[in-house]
């Protein structure tokens, strides 16, 4: 269990938070790179919109891409299994990795926009597959544990690609997927899917024995055998039969509004800011890529810290913390930011804000909601849910990345008002809805929201 956790999670989400991060440090190379390309073709320097307009395509295909990917996440996951999804999508990351690799040999910036929606397309699916795949292997007393272990890994990559120039650092994304790809396969498949979905009882008794680590697993095999029974009469969920079927329509409200505040609470805003925030506290330029990478080790630790805790605190108390701690630190930032001309001490407030505002998300906002898909949905509709919740998470991703230099432009530091605001609402929401999932089956889940949904369960 444990090594299917860190494979999946090292080659998989590991590679999401490396390209999340990974163009920002070498970005005025890349962006001088795309000028000398230009002028060795057309003999004359590139327009400064144009330059603009294509270094916003190279960040926005990304998000762009993982949308489309999580398009294909419902398909996939039923025709080719949780396990067989990791790997075909193995596939993607390495032609991307190829393609970057390539990129200035080729003297082709094309190439770069091109692979960055390729890596997208992989992303999407990684972000999806992986909580999904952990949930369904793990027992009920470690799902919490193991399903953050992929946003463990997601910080571990958006740290390490803020450590280490480029091709290289674009070019290295593909090494995790080639170990994903050599040892995955030695891995049982979910077995969930191999007694609910194959119908084969036999393998996933096997796979289960070999999960857990000892032979006596008939308690696991009957509670799938209950879920099994209980869905046969709904048939697998289409994300349209998901959204029109009232059994599950609070499971359904509540990640879409967890997974809207994840992403429009404004992480990535918060550490585009960062750089701008420690220089006007007087950090020297030189300096503040390290405290960059220092606030990506407190989401790490951060994050790490969730996976010991969530078993024993349990889901709504890190969500309710997590955006909480976000909430109050966007309204401090705003204030911060206003007074710092006038009050010096107030640019060594803002950066406390960052950091705050770092240890919410990494505590609950970022790593929950994922968790919550696997838990409040059964094995019929989890990969529609998956499918609807990743469309959202990447959508909402994409906005951010689109309005939010306007919004700043407009706004200026009051942009931070409005995450704040969405904060606050995403808590009032999980206040009233959310229930606590910790160490309860999926079906004990289920029949926790068939009264919220008034229906009821045979």
């Amino acid at each position: 269990l444990v090594l299917v956790a860190l494979i999946s999670a090292f080659g998989s989400s590991f590679q999401y938070g490396y390209n999340v991060s990974v163009i920002n440090s070498p970005a005025p190379y890349m962006q001088d790179f795309y000028n000398r390309t230009y002028f060795n073709r057309s003999g004359t320097p590139m327009d400064s919109g144009f330059q603009t307009l294509l270094w916003s395509l190279t960040v926005s295909m990304y998000p762009l891409g993982g949308f489309f990917g999580s398009l294909m996440v419902w398909p996939l996951v039923n025709n080719c299994g949780r396990k067989g999804t990791l790997l075909i999508n193995n596939l993607f990351s390495i032609v991307a990795a190829i393609l970057m690799g390539t990129s200035e040999l080729a003297k082709t910036f094309e190439v770069i926009i091109l692979s960055r929606v390729i890596m997208g397309i992989y992303a999407g699916l990684a972000s999806n597959v992986v909580p999904m795949f952990l949930g369904e292997v793990s027992p009920k007393n470690l799902r919490g544990a193991i399903g953050i272990v992929p946003q463990l890994f997601i910080t571990l990559g958006i740290l390490v690609a803020q450590i280490l120039g480029w091709p290289v650092l674009l070019g290295l994304t593909g090494i995790p997927s080639l170990v994903q790809l050599l040892t995955l396969p030695f891995f049982p498949e979910s077995p969930r899917y191999l007694l609910i979905q194959k119908g084969n009882e036999e393998q996933a008794r096997q796979a289960l024995q070999k999960l857990r680590g000892w032979d006596n697993v008939d308690d696991e095999i009957e509670e799938m055998r209950q879920e099994d029974r209980s869905e046969k009469e709904e048939g697998h969920f289409s994300v349209l039969s998901l959204c029109t079927f009232r059994g599950l329509r609070w499971q359904l409200i509540s990640i879409i509004v967890m997974m809207m505040g994840q992403q429009l609470s404004g992480v990535n805003a918060v550490f585009y800011y960062a750089d701008r925030i420690f220089q006007s506290a007087g950090v020297d330029s030189n300096n503040v890529q390290y405290v960059t990478v220092s606030i990506g080790a407190i989401n790490v630790v951060m994050t790490l810290l969730a996976v010991f805790i969530v078993e024993s605190l349990g889901r709504r108390i890190l969500l309710l913390a997590g955006f909480g701690l976000c909430c109050v630190s966007c309204a401090v930032l705003t204030l911060a930011l206003n007074l710092q001309t006038t009050l010096s001490w107030m640019s060594y407030l803002s950066i406390a804000c960052v950091i705050v505002y770092i240890i919410g998300h990494a505590i609950g906002a970022s790593p929950i909601p994922f968790v919550m898909i696997t838990e409040m949905f059964l094995q019929s509709s989890r990969p529609a849910a998956f499918m609807v919740g990743g469309s959202v998470h990447w959508l909402c991703n994409f906005t951010v990345g689109l309005v939010f230099l306007y919004m700043e432009a407009g706004l200026g530091p009051y942009s931070f008002l409005i995450f704040c605001a969405i904060c606050l609402a995403t808590i009032v929401f999980i206040f009233f809805i959310v229930p606590e999932t910790k160490n309860k089956t999926f079906m004990e889940i289920n029949r926790i929201m068939a009264k919220r949904n008034k229906v009821e369960i045979q």
